[in-house]
């Protein structure tokens, strides 16, 4: 464990076995904040980004520092970070001095200047922004806002809705999810125990129907209805 000591001169190994820990380490933190710091950049997720980066960065090219410091500081800032999150949950002032409050860009199709001005976005972004929402009118937009996580909410006015077969009052039949059986060339025997089918079942159907063999199968879906949907390797 010399490796993440510091030391006037590290050989190559000693440089691979830094970036090695290194990288399960922040793995590991990286579980530990949670899928909300990865999905959502808000204020202090970008602060804790920030930092803990900087702290591991420094010893992997910096012979002369030890990693123990590193870790120990970045576990601290976890454990901040956590304590953090708990606050914003718990207490609704420390949240409104963390979180912005959403900022209205459009309001009944009209862009608010303003509103551009203090979420600090230009309008090529506003644009681009309602683009991936695939809207190509701003007429259509009935409230557009700059959240705190830095993504662009919007609602359409109502008459510009699509249509659905509920304000068609059409019956319809209850969501089906497919579950995968085959992937990548195996079986899932727990999901075919679910839906009341056996091994033999697939290898059969895959025979019979698909001509081709398991192994050759990609991946595979079963419905309710027995529908069986196959994608082989191409």
């Amino acid at each position: 464990m010399e490796f993440l000591q510091s030391q006037e001169t590290l050989t190559t190994l000693q440089w691979i076995l830094r970036a090695v820990v290194a990288f399960f380490f922040l793995m590991i933190v990286a579980k530990a904040l949670g899928q909300r710091s990865i999905s959502q950049l808000r204020l202090i997720d970008f602060v804790i980004a920030l930092v803990i980066g900087n702290v591991i960065a420094h010893p992997l090219s910096d012979e002369n520092l030890g990693m123990k410091g590193s870790i120990t500081t970045t576990i601290t800032l976890v454990v901040l970070y956590i304590g953090g999150v708990f606050m914003l949950l718990r207490w609704p002032g420390f949240r409104r001095l963390l979180n912005s409050k959403p900022v209205l860009l459009v309001k009944d199709g009209e862009i608010l200047y303003k509103g551009l001005k203090k979420a600090r976005i230009s309008i090529d972004i506003l644009l681009e922004e309602l683009r991936e929402g695939k809207v190509k009118d701003i007429d259509t937009v009935a409230l557009a806002f700059w959240e705190a996580d830095g993504k662009i909410s919007f609602f359409l006015d109502p008459k510009y809705e699509p249509v659905t077969n509920s304000s068609l009052q059409i019956e319809t039949t209850p969501f089906d999810y497919p579950k995968i059986i085959i992937k990548e060339g195996i079986i899932n025997l727990k999901e075919l125990k679910q839906l009341n089918k056996d091994e033999d079942w697939v290898v059969s159907n895959v025979k019979n129907i698909y001509h081709t063999e398991v192994k050759n199968v990609l991946l595979a879906t079963l419905d309710k209805k027995s529908t069986m949907k196959i994608f082989l390797y191409k």
